[in-house]
């Protein structure tokens, strides 16, 4: 199953069952949240019985609006290698201001300061139930459904001080795209999920998420070690190699660039680039 967050064409927004055929059934109004993918929540995708909109009669929105928008660094074995930094001992963990969140569609902008504009394609996990202290078992349970999200990296103010602010040049406004779309968990193996981001057309990231340092299991169990994890929160869970910054010559995003990002069982996450105005 795949649900999507949507404006109608009434100006409602509202949540959708998304079908094969790329059309969306409406499955009753949006809270807040947006689609938290709770059990109950899946049940209402599941019997959606509203109308049904062909995908260019209607606005999607990034699907979830979470409490916490959690990255990773360093977590495919081919970016740290592409990176030239060791395998990480733990998780490397950062926040993301949700603000920075825009559905599929829609455009990055390049803020004027920011010199060093990269893509960074990710498999996002969204919590389906809340977790603290979480085991092996309770972790893989926690996971309601998966997404593709774009961690657009601001690389001059990521890296222009000597402490490297991530949170920062991670999380400009537009640098977390999200979506199509959130898939169901259920019978997904997450240490199995292929990603593919293109640039205008290009393959820049060609991975698998069986190269992760840190499972999503494990990266689960270390954060609610101290920290809720709550039904929407999503966590990115780490980029491949092939990021522009570390390209010869190096591949920074650029006005009239489009970004895909396809995730395995979930589709593509198409935004457009521009300047700041």
């Amino acid at each position: 199953m795949k649900a999507v967050r949507f404006v109608n064409p009434d100006g409602e927004t509202r949540i959708g069952a998304l079908g094969e055929d790329g059309t969306i059934t409406d499955a009753g109004a949006a809270v807040p949240q947006g689609f938290v993918p709770t059990t109950l929540a899946w049940d209402a995708v599941a019997q959606a019985d509203g109308p049904t909109y062909g995908g260019d009669d209607v606005k999607l929105l990034h699907p979830v609006v979470p409490n916490k928008l959690i990255g990773i660094g360093l977590n495919y074995r081919s970016h740290a290698e592409e990176s030239q930094l060791d395998i990480p001992s733990v998780p490397v963990i950062f926040a993301k201001f949700a603000s920075s969140l825009v559905g599929p569609g829609a455009e990055i902008v390049i803020p004027r300061e920011e010199t060093r504009p990269d893509y960074e394609g990710e498999v996002a996990v969204v919590i389906g139930q809340g977790v603290y202290r979480a085991d092996e078992a309770e972790a893989r349970a926690a996971v309601g459904g998966i997404a593709a999200i774009n961690d657009v990296s601001g690389r001059r103010a990521q890296l222009e001080t000597p402490l490297r602010q991530f949170t920062l040049g991670k999380s400009f406004d537009t640098f977390s795209p999200l979506g199509p779309c959130i898939a169901s968990a259920d019978g997904v193996d997450l240490a199995d999920i292929d990603l593919r981001t293109t640039v205008s057309g290009e393959v820049m990231q060609d991975a698998n998420t069986r190269d992760l340092i840190f499972s999503v299991v494990e990266l689960i169990v270390y954060i609610s070690a101290g920290v809720t994890l709550e039904p929407g929160d999503v966590i990115a869970t780490g980029t491949p190699s092939g990021v522009g910054d570390s390209r010869s010559p190096k591949r920074y995003l650029r006005e009239g660039d489009t970004v895909d990002i396809y995730v395995d069982g979930v589709g593509t996450l198409s935004n457009p680039v521009r300047n700041e105005r």
